[in-house]
């Protein structure tokens, strides 16, 4: 219990540092000027986006612009909701990353089990392979990728204004099988011993023993699944061309350059809404998923 307390409170800067005159008036000194500072230059495209959506037509782009409405226009958010058809986007939004978030925990959990705890022959070079597709930038990737979308090797299949073409290539993420792969590592080898003697297969082993200790990792890696299927644009852009099947990023595009700028920018908050609320509530999950298995024992 001692050893976890030490861990917690262990920061960059030693107590007895900040306990003399010197440390202290430095360390509220930084403080007090950088996370104002942050804090500003995080929160101002927000707080911008957001009052524009309030503003008239005519006040939104005048120039110079104005910092606060001069008068709240509520029903632009009405109107962006039933002119941008928002309702659709967030609907289709939401199936592709629902059904990106259920192959990623299955497949995702599968290949990291497998190479933590099954050490299977060559596991190190795949892991090795997986990570190395973090160096390649996701524009070099787009064509081939959506070739093979185009028309499947084999079958011979079109993807494309399909929810597969959404779905299917969630599932190669590198970063999210790492982040599985270091938590199990740090599972003891000892609790599936236990469990295979008392006759629990691999299978058996990872949903009774793996899974019900690895909620934290599997919430963070829930929690990328969802956001980025909901902030990506290049790759919906390039295979869902039916507007009835677009993500809310590529629809909001599309419909940009018909609509009026405030009616834009109401539409852009309520699509960011639901990430915005998203990361509020799970905000400690990522932090705790994050650190969870990064010292064994």
């Amino acid at each position: 219990m001692a050893t976890a307390e030490r861990y917690q409170t262990r920061t960059l800067i030693s107590q007895a540092q900040l306990q003399r005159r010197k440390g202290k008036i430095i360390y509220w000194t930084v403080l007090a000027i950088f996370v104002p500072l942050f804090a500003v230059i995080f929160v101002f495209p927000l707080y911008w986006m957001a009052t524009g959506g309030f503003k008239s037509a005519q006040e939104i782009i005048q120039d110079p612009p104005t910092w606060f409405p001069h008068a709240f226009h509520w029903h632009n958010y009405v109107e962006a909701w039933q002119q941008l058809r928002l309702s659709r986007l967030l609907v289709n939004t939401t199936l592709y990353a629902v059904g990106a978030l259920a192959f990623q925990l299955v497949f995702g959990v599968a290949a990291a089990y497998a190479l933590s705890k099954l050490r299977p022959r060559f596991g190190n070079v795949i892991l090795f392979m997986m990570l190395a597709t973090l160096m390649i930038p996701a524009t070099v990737l787009a064509l081939p990728t959506f070739l093979t979308a185009f028309h499947m090797p084999i079958i011979g299949v079109n993807l494309t204004n399909s929810p597969w073409v959404i779905w299917l290539p969630s599932v190669a993420n590198g970063f999210n099988i790492f982040l599985l792969k270091r938590f199990f590592d740090s599972i003891p080898d000892e609790l599936l011993m236990a469990a295979s003697i008392d006759g629990a297969g691999p299978i058996r082993s990872l949903w009774s023993v793996v899974l019900p200790i690895s909620r934290p990792i599997l919430g963070v890696v829930s929690i990328f699944a969802v956001v980025a299927v909901w902030k990506d644009f290049l790759w919906p852009l390039l295979v869902l061309t039916d507007p009835t099947r677009q993500t809310v990023n590529v629809g909001l595009y599309q419909l940009s350059t018909g609509a009026a700028q405030n009616l834009f920018t109401a539409a852009l908050v309520i699509a960011s809404l639901p990430m915005i609320i998203f990361f509020l509530i799970f905000q400690r999950n990522i932090m705790s998923g994050l650190t969870a298995g990064g010292v064994k024992g």
